[in-house]
């Protein structure tokens, strides 16, 4: 069993940052890749960013792209997600996920089966 936890949400100003973080345990966390998503009241859950297992290839949402980046430590079994230049439409509850063994993370929530319990953040105009 993969347990996800993440980390670092608040509330911040618009043009602010934010830094959050996902720590996995369960299966061998470098083997994998990881992404994050985000849902806004009201909304779909929608992909955000992901990473390959090596941290060798990133991949974004056009929305957040030039102000997100995701980065991960393997040997922390960590995946963070650093928020620059903030804007009020990226105020939501970010979820880390993972996908199956084998599995390429890409930007479409079925190929993920974990899922962290979620962060808020909240970004004020």
């Amino acid at each position: 069993q993969v347990l996800l936890v993440e980390s670092g949400g608040g509330l911040v100003q618009a043009g602010g940052s934010l830094r959050l973080s996902c720590a996995a345990s369960g299966r061998t966390f470098s083997n994998y890749d990881m992404g994050w998503f985000r849902q806004a009241p009201g909304r779909e859950r929608e992909f955000v960013a992901s990473i390959n297992w090596s941290g060798s290839s990133t991949y974004y949402a056009y929305s957040v792209k030039g102000r997100f980046t995701i980065s991960r430590d393997n040997a922390k079994n960590t995946v963070y997600l650093q928020m620059n230049s903030l804007k009020p439409e990226d105020a939501a509850v970010y979820y880390c996920a993972a996908p199956p063994a084998g599995v390429v993370a890409g930007p479409r929530l079925y190929e993920y089966d974990y899922w962290g319990q979620g962060t808020q953040v909240t970004v004020s105009s």
